[in-house]
């Protein structure tokens, strides 16, 4: 067996075989039989499995139906009953086609059958955590325990003995670390000597966007060897709807990072995650009841004054397509903007521009996100920007990660449009987040408003909250500094060092996750902390997080993900198969798994690293900065026949495999899921600064913001006090 995957410019390949190739001369024209024509399928012209195998050149032949396909199959060969009905119709042999197929010695494999000899089906039932299971090998050309994604697949219950696939819930990699599920479904398996049975649709691989690829495809050759063994091999080719945009060694060109920002400001604007008039009520409505999941809209619009949704969930239907998620979260779309206003900047696309306005004006000014008890000076949240748009659950929520991750792009896309309109939102949103920052330098994950009214801020930024996660904390101190080095208020510089210093002393074996995923966010802080105070000390502290985060940097670019604290870590690996999909977790399930998450690292690591270079000119940083960007570049989706895809970047990429591949046990956001801000948004938007040449601290050094100052500390003041006259005593 030969496994060939080869990435030619946007096209993932995969092209696999059993035995020895077929000659160049075995291919049959469709529906007209060769004398080698041994294997017959009854299926549609579109079939992906028929598509591959005339593209792949072995010798089969078509039909149009179950009858037919009897009628014409050569006695003694292979017939295949495909489900081209699927997943709401199944296929219907009766039992007479069954005796007829016997009576000329056909061997058969029925897809999703309305019946068959020998087999009670119960009714359809939808996956959404099981994977399929590898249980008998070596007719299938992969390993006893291989795990395969059918993603969200309809199956048929029932009861077989010795299945060769089984599908179930199931913790691991790419193998069943913690054995056979013991509850499983068959979804393929011989029913007698000649007949074997699939419970779903497996033929549908590329369609339903099955992975790995290359495992399909061995799947299918070996599957075929077995089933037609007087045939000749079959080799079979096809090409994945969303596949890299470049291969591993493929050269790119100069302009490569300039036109990945401009291919994820196209994907911002066609993914049919703009909100528009004909959706908002609708939409408003599920968010009210808490529905975080719709399918997609069939055509593209929105121009950000709606907002933007979140992006797109990891479920992928059996039609290929994929189910958004309804949460208008604020950062996304401040990020957005973000990544729209530099292509807009470098490229001088006015509709982005546009857009990228619009979507500042929504966070700001239209939506709810600043107004109500955030816009109201009296009121102890004032300043503070909600963690989401109109669903009651998203208004509640503070939190000071997603409030600097905000601010942060709200800094750029101001600096790239050249416009101080959200100057004055910006301030109170710091001084907000300071004043709600403790005494030693922690704000703590979220803060909702039910306890701001209780306790009102001075509870908040008088307590002595240690919360030594830079995940949730380095971002907001980046801020900080930022605002420092803008305004010359040393109380953002105080509380910010403070916090730090307890930080990077518990470093690594105090911190929550201590794991990639915080040195990821503790770089952006460093480096800027060298910026407004260049200390060997600071250097030191930028320097050890940088060089311990790189250590396991691959030589194709990208940062594997690293297992957290099992003891206080928030991503935790399943510890057993039922634990699978049943909270938030990490794309590995062992130290070692070649996969990179372009959701909560890689983007932020490619941030970290621009800003420690510019503040440092390390070039050893610098040298790990490009290598991530060109793996960036490469792993960006590319995907013509599922355009609001097309430009993204999914969470996972397994970079051995150099496909989208990983364990995909979390709840909200496994390994196929498309953020419009978070990783996705800072990954273009560094190579937006790249491609400009310049850094997110230099890019927004002729920020006016100073003169909002008197302004917003007066309205500040209306609610118990000035935190910012005067630092507060270190405790």
């Amino acid at each position: 067996m030969g496994i060939l995957m080869r990435a030619v410019s946007a096209a993932l390949i995969v092209t696999a075989t059993c035995g020895v190739a077929a000659a160049d001369d075995s291919a049959t024209v469709e529906g007209a039989a060769t004398p080698r024509a041994t294997l017959t399928l009854a299926c549609a012209a579109d079939n992906d499995l028929y598509r591959g195998l005339t593209a792949g050149g072995s010798a089969v032949q078509r039909a149009d139906s179950v009858r037919e396909g009897i009628e014409i199959a050569t006695p003694g060969t292979a017939l295949l009953l495909l489900a081209d009905g699927y997943p709401e119709r199944r296929t219907v042999v009766r039992a007479e086609d069954y005796a007829a197929a016997r009576e000329k010695g056909l061997k058969l494999l029925v897809e999703y059958p309305a019946e068959a000899p020998g087999v009670e089906f119960a009714a359809p039932r939808q996956a959404r955590w099981e994977r399929g299971v590898v249980a008998e090998g070596s007719s299938l050309g992969l390993p006893r325990l291989a795990i395969l994604a059918l993603h969200d697949c309809q199956f048929l219950p029932c009861r077989a003995e010795n299945p060769l696939l089984v599908l179930g819930r199931v913790a691991g990699f790419d193998r069943a670390l913690f054995g056979m599920p013991a509850a499983n479904d068959p979804l393929l398996f011989r029913s007698d000597k000649r007949t074997w049975i699939a419970t779903t649709r497996l033929s549908g691989f590329v369609t339903s966007r099955y992975a790995p690829a290359a495992d399909w495809a061995t799947l299918w050759t070996h599957l075929l060897a077995t089933i037609d063994p007087a045939g000749p091999p079959h080799q079979l080719q096809v090409k994945p709807l969303a596949t890299p945009a470049y291969a591993a060694e493929a050269p790119l060109p100069d302009s490569a990072e300039a036109e990945s920002l401009a291919r994820f400001a196209k994907w911002c604007l066609d993914s049919r995650l703009l909100i528009t008039p004909e959706r908002e009520p609708e939409l408003h409505r599920l968010l009210r009841e808490n529905v975080e999941i719709v399918p997609p809209p069939a055509v593209t619009g929105g121009d950000g004054s709606l907002g933007i949704l979140e992006g797109y969930a990891s479920q992928i239907l059996p039609d290929g397509s994929q189910l958004q998620r309804t949460p208008i979260r604020a950062d996304c779309q401040a990020e957005t903007a973000a990544a729209l206003a530099l292509h807009a900047r470098l490229s001088g696309d006015a509709r982005s521009e546009q857009v990228a306005t619009n979507l500042m004006t929504y966070l700001y000014e239209t939506s709810d996100m600043c107004r109500g008890e955030r816009g109201d000076p009296q009121h102890p949240a004032f300043g503070l920007i909600a963690w989401g748009a109109v669903s009651p659950a998203w208004m509640a929520g503070n939190y000071g990660d997603d409030n600097a991750r905000t601010l942060l792009a709200t800094i750029v896309t101001a600096a790239e449009l050249e416009t101080a309109a959200w100057d004055k939102p910006l301030l109170r949103a710091l001084y907000a987040n300071l004043r709600t920052t403790g005494t030693l330098g922690f704000r703590g994950d979220n803060l909702t408003i039910a306890p701001l009214e209780e306790h009102g801020w001075k509870h908040f930024h008088d307590a002595a909250t240690v919360n030594v996660s830079p995940h949730f904390e380095a971002y907001s101190w980046a801020c900080f500094l930022w605002a420092y080095a803008r305004t010359g208020d040393e109380q953002f510089l105080e509380v910010t060092k403070r916090g730090i210093r307890r930080t990077m002393e518990e470093y690594p074996a105090g911190w929550r996750w201590g794991e990639n995923l915080d040195r990821a966010r503790m770089l952006l802080a460093l480096a800027w902390l060298v910026r407004v105070e260049d200390t060997a000390e600071h250097r030191g502290w930028l320097k050890q997080v940088a060089d311990d985060l790189l250590k396991t940097q691959q030589p194709c670019g990208g940062i594997p993900e690293q297992p957290g604290n099992a003891s206080t870590g928030h991503f935790l690996v399943p510890t057993s198969n039922d634990a699978y999909g049943t909270g938030e977790t990490p794309l590995i399930q062992e130290s070692g798994d070649p996969v990179t998450d372009q959701l909560y690292v890689s983007g932020f690591v490619l941030l970290g690293l621009r800003e420690a270079v510019a503040a440092t000119g390390d070039p050893e940083l610098k040298q790990a900065e490009d290598r991530l960007a060109d793996y960036l570049v490469r792993v960006q989706v590319r995907s013509q026949e599922i355009p609001y895809l097309d430009g993204t970047w999914f969470r996972a990429f397994d970079y051995r495999r150099w496909d989208y591949w990983s364990s995909s046990g979390d709840l909200g956001w496994g390994a196929w899921c498309a953020e419009a801000g978070w990783g996705p948004a800072w990954t273009a938007i560094t190579l937006g600064l790249r491609a400009e040449g310049t850094s997110l601290w230099e890019t927004s050094q002729s920020s006016a913001i100073a003169e909002q100052l008197e302004a917003v500390r007066g309205e500040m003041s209306q609610n118990g006090g000035e935190p910012w006259r005067g630092a507060v005593e270190s405790p």
